[in-house]
């Protein structure tokens, strides 16, 4: 496809993205050292909306109404309190219209820590070394909600302006149901494309899993050490119940094969076991044990059937195994319940970035990177029906001890998000 945005003006665009780095990078530590922990975002929230304000967008502070979305299918379970949690969206609508609206979308939640003491650099320090910025959240995802607002600097600052309607939205708990997005989308806000810049490692997703997410409690039979054989564990029960679940993965995984892209994945399933307790007592049989985690599954597979199919594995092997049997198992559904999705191969949005991503690299992105892990961007494909784009910068331990996003990286994908724009909406000036 070729580029709408003439060499002189896009030249214009990649300068000002360069002239701007500096403050650009600056503004991402702000960020960074603003906690967002889950029911913690307020503080970056309000960085946020302080720098759309100033930068003349309509602010809008959305919450989350849970009993409003009960029955939206963009919603998912939700499992805390949204009473004082909001989603910062800055809305931009030009004069003379023509050209293509975009949503340019990013999440301000991060995952806790782990232990701050083995990081390199304080969590929350934004520690800058050489050509990596350090933090939780630097790269997932604050860097690309740095570069959705600051690639719009540069076409203004180049002294061009779009000709549709644009919107930055900062969006809560992504991490753990969407349910962020899901409110944007519920109450209307649409656009002819969204580009969300998760760390991609500048690649393009083509497809990503559905997830589901879910919470498993079991009960034993208490007893002293010295008639342990009288008791049931609880934690035993749990862990036997965790090799079912294996089990589920692995035949769910067997299924690759049908799915183009996910082939040659080893674990698209990606059972994750992320938190277990259990017990009351050092010298007790235990009574109680829970874990949560999470199982994917292919674009195209109902979520909801996905669902009932584990609750079947999980009743079928309760049903051969007394001890299990002994324990019931509960289930409960405490987060993203969503399908995956898979990027059209015409994508005209698709065509666009490709191009983007061409004239600031000198080739064009790898358009076939499958993701193995909830997106937003299956919220606005699924619910919306709208064409979207995840494509960000290069970001190392994401989710791990001392996370990192390469500088140098985020500002190509700055750049090539500028262009997209640019190219998308149309300019004037």
């Amino acid at each position: 496809m070729t580029s709408s945005v003439s060499p002189s003006n896009a030249e214009r665009i990649l300068r000002a993205v360069e002239d701007s780095f500096e403050r650009q990078v600056e503004f991402l530590q702000q960020l960074v050292r603003a906690p967002s922990l889950r029911g913690e975002e307020k503080a970056a929230q309000q960085i946020v909306a302080d720098a759309l304000v100033e930068r003349n967008y309509a602010v809008e502070r959305l919450g989350i109404d849970v009993e409003a979305m009960q029955g939206h299918p963009a919603f998912s379970p939700a499992t805390i309190d949204y009473a004082d949690a909001v989603n910062v969206l800055g809305t931009k609508v030009p004069k003379l219209g023509g050209g293509r609206s975009l949503i340019l979308n990013a999440h301000i939640d991060v995952v806790p820590t782990a232990d701050p003491s083995r990081w390199r650099h304080a969590p929350f320090s934004a520690s800058r070394d050489g050509d990596w910025l350090y933090g939780r959240g630097a790269g997932d995802m604050k860097a690309g909600l740095a570069a959705n607002i600051f690639a719009l600097d540069a076409i203004e600052a180049a002294g061009l302006s779009l000709t549709a309607p644009v919107q930055l939205q900062s969006v809560l708990d992504e991490e753990v149901t969407g349910n962020g997005a899901a409110a944007a989308i519920a109450r209307g806000h649409r656009a002819d494309a969204v580009i969300i810049p998760e760390p991609t490692d500048e690649q393009l997703v083509s497809a990503n899993s559905g997830v589901i997410k879910f919470r498993v409690t079991v009960h034993g039979v208490p007893a002293h050490p010295r008639e342990a054989e009288s008791g049931l564990s609880a934690i035993d029960a749990a862990l036997k119940l965790i090799g079912v679940l294996k089990r589920l993965a692995a035949k769910w995984n067997e299924e690759r094969e049908r799915h183009p892209g996910f082939e040659t994945i080893a674990n698209p399933a990606s059972l994750n076991i992320g938190t277990i307790s259990g017990g009351e007592w050092l010298a007790s049989v235990p009574f109680e044990c829970h874990f949560e985690g999470r199982i994917g599954f292919y674009p195209g597979d109902d979520p909801h059937r996905r669902a009932a199919e584990l609750e079947a594995f999980v009743a079928a092997a309760v049903k051969d195994d007394g001890q299990l049997a002994l324990a019931r198992p509960m289930i409960d559904w405490i987060g993203v319940m969503q399908g995956g999705y898979r990027m059209q191969p015409d994508c005209p949005a698709g065509a666009v970035l490709q191009e983007a991503h061409r004239l600031v690299h000198g080739r064009e992105a790898n358009s076939s990177y499958v993701m193995t892990c909830y997106l937003d961007a299956a919220l606005f494909a699924l619910h919306a029906g709208m064409p979207a784009l995840v494509y960000g910068p290069i970001s190392e331990n994401i989710h791990g001890i001392d996370e990192r996003v390469s500088l140098s990286s985020l500002k190509r994908v700055t750049q090539t998000i500028a262009l997209f724009a640019a190219n998308w909406c149309g300019i004037e000036g």
